[in-house]
């Protein structure tokens, strides 16, 4: 069984930075693709961004390129999200994932276990 648990979310301001953790409990974490997804009230859930297994390969929605990074370290299961330039339009609860399937995917669908998420707000 999987577990995992997101930490770092906050109330901040415009132009501030957060760094949001992940934690995975279980087996075999470096076996896992990780992303992370946000959902904002009223809308659907979206990519934000994945990282391959081995931290080699990344992919980013367009709207964080450039400000946001994700990275992993596996000797501690954990995968990170570095936020940057935060926006108002930023504020949402962010959730992490994990895909056991080769490749990266945006696709909520395909990733098997999840987080319970985070609360980032973003003030002007």
């Amino acid at each position: 069984q999987v577990q995992l648990v997101e930490s770092g979310g906050g109330l901040v301001q415009a132009g501030a930075s957060l760094r949001l953790s992940c934690v995975f409990a279980g087996r075999a974490f470096s076996s896992y693709a990780m992303g992370w997804f946000r959902q904002a009230p009223g809308k659907e859930r979206e990519f934000v961004a994945a990282i391959s297994w081995s931290g080699g390969t990344t992919d980013y929605t367009d709207s964080v390129k450039g400000r946001f990074t994700i990275s992993r370290d596996n000797t501690k299961n954990t995968v990170y999200l570095q936020m940057n330039s935060l926006k108002p339009e930023d504020t949402a609860v962010y959730y992490c994932a994990a895909d056991d399937t080769p490749g990266l995917s945006d696709n909520p669908s395909e990733y098997d276990y999840w987080g319970q998420g985070t609360q980032v707000t973003v003030s002007s």
